[in-house]
């Protein structure tokens, strides 16, 4: 006898998710399977007209402790976990009159579900923590060769298929399958759970050992690249949802993200440019379309194939000023009737809506993948307490420097290192990104101001870390800048002050960098 060979005789089926479990019974007792059940479960079949067994009867044993006490039995245990083929194993069984249990159907109590009810209290929560189903799927999956476990009800068509077609056996590779599914799923379900326990414990944001609940929410066409393959964990789109256009690509999610988080750092109106996650032009204004001219001035090439992101809704008006420009997304907290109707004219442009609210809220933890581990470092949310900032040069910056040196640090923190961002009161002028050295950054970002006929006298700069030689700031004042914002803490501060203040420049430190790799 092979597991192979062995027909299902007898199931448990004892689920939370109750979908499609009427129909599958049903054909299971039309294939001959005995069916021992549960609680709910148990009636629902009844009333159905399935003939069950409940477990209470046939363990001999009550439910008890309002049910938190039903299938810890050794007639259970005993009947998922026997290798049929061990002489020793069959000789038990027939002592103690344990019958195998040759498939198992479980899925496990709501937790993530009442976790995410707002009205749940602590004792919902806990009363919510499986502790007999998780105990059955893992030992039906440990034994998977005799026992075959099934969490997903998507499953259960397949399964089906392979009973009548091979006289109520499944294949052991299909086992296999279902047992590393299994094993997914209570893996899972203990995420989630250690996750709610350790929330109480605010320093202890990096545990000794690591679990990341992730349900896979979409499958990608590609990566980054069309050779590599990708695809989307979590809950992405209970913070950005689709409107309009083409699927989602991996780099419009992660340029979706840069662009949105730089957007939430603004109150006035105002649009974000991005491409490949560096913004290209951000401008604020008193409407939206006045905001956008600001920005796309920045830089009128990059923009072609970009993402725009805005904090306010898109109208018809601001809908009619970049329906002319190819943006691969728009987002904005809410698009109008009117606006949808004329953007969805360009069928490959994707209109998104975002939450900020949520989006601010779930800013938390960041991972980036190295070899042989997982980097994690928590979220630079923070941007900079204005009353922190210390005036390090004779001169102060006057009042229309400071709102510009202001915006210019909420541009540069969302740029790639090393950053300089040139910019006034209301938008950036130019910005140099993601260069290896910090003077050619401002050498790039001039040549762009130059290229696109920006003049940058009078202008605020701004660098994402500190200038580790004068030279850097001498560029930016070549180019026109009269006050620069940076955060310090080069051994060479003292030689970068002293040539802001011979060219009577006002220099602001932060005290905080803010470095993107």
């Amino acid at each position: 006898m092979t597991p192979e060979t062995y027909p299902i005789k007898r199931a448990l089926i004892s689920v939370s998710d109750k979908n499609g479990i009427i129909e599958f019974a049903k054909e299971l007792h039309q294939l001959g399977i005995e069916i021992l059940s549960t609680g709910g479960t148990s009636s629902l079949l009844k009333n159905a007209g399935i003939p069950v067994v409940s477990v209470s009867d046939y363990t001999g044993f009550p439910e008890i402790m309002d049910g938190r006490v039903k299938t810890l039995q050794p007639k259970i245990h005993g009947g998922l976990l026997a290798v049929l083929d061990n002489n020793e194993h069959q000789e038990q069984m027939a002592e103690h009159d344990i019958n195998s249990i040759d498939l198992l159907v479980v899925n496990l109590y709501p937790f993530e579900k009442t976790l995410a009810n707002p009205s749940a209290t602590p004792e919902d929560i806990i009363e919510n923590i499986d502790i007999g189903g998780p105990a059955m799927v893992r030992a039906a999956a440990k034994n998977y060769r005799w026992t075959a476990v099934v969490v997903n009800p998507n499953r259960y068509e397949l399964i089906l298929e392979q009973l009548r077609t091979n006289k109520t056996t499944l294949s052991e590779q299909f086992r296999r399958e279902l047992a590393g599914e299994a094993f997914a799923h209570t893996g899972y379900y203990d995420s989630l759970i250690a996750g709610y326990f350790r929330s109480s414990n605010k320093s202890d944001i990096f545990p000794e050992e690591l679990s990341l609940p992730m349900r896979k929410e979409q499958s990608l066409r590609y990566g980054e690249n069309p050779h590599q393959s990708a695809v989307l964990y979590g809950h992405f789109s209970s913070i950005f949802k689709q409107l309009h256009g083409k699927e989602l690509s991996y780099n419009n999610i992660v340029d979706i993200d840069a662009a949105a988080k730089l957007a939430l750092e603004f109150a006035e109106p105002t649009v974000v440019i991005v491409k490949h996650t560096n913004p290209c032009g951000v401008g604020s204004g008193a409407t939206l379309s006045e905001a956008y001219t600001k920005a796309f001035a920045t830089d009128t090439v990059s923009p072609f194939g970009g993402i725009i992101a805005v904090n306010r809704p898109i109208d018809k008006e601001f809908a009619e000023t970049v329906h002319g420009l190819f943006a691969e997304v728009l987002i904005a907290p809410e698009i109008t009737e009117e606006a949808i109707t004329l953007l969805r004219k360009k069928k490959d442009r994707r209109l998104m809506t975002v939450d900020y609210n949520a989006l601010r809220t779930h800013i938390v933890m960041q991972v980036k993948s190295v070899a042989g581990g997982l980097l994690l470092q928590t979220e630079d949310a923070e941007l900079l307490d204005e009353s922190a900032l210390r005036t390090v040069t004779k001169r102060q910056p006057n009042d229309t420097e400071k709102a510009a040196l202001m915006f210019a640090w909420r541009v540069a923190k969302h740029v790639k290192s090393n950053a300089i961002v040139y910019a006034a009161a209301d938008r950036t002028l130019a910005i140099g990104a993601g260069q290896m050295s910090r003077l050619d950054s401002a050498r790039i970002a001039t040549k762009k101001a130059q290229d696109a006929g920006i003049d940058l006298k009078g202008c605020a700069v701004a660098s994402d870390a500190f200038f580790p030689f004068a030279d850097g700031l001498l560029q930016a004042v070549d180019a026109g800048a009269t006050s620069v914002i940076q955060p310090g803490g080069s051994v060479r501060d003292e030689e970068v002050i002293a040539a802001a203040d011979e060219h009577n420049i006002a220099m602001m430190m932060t005290g905080m960098r803010h470095f993107r790799h």
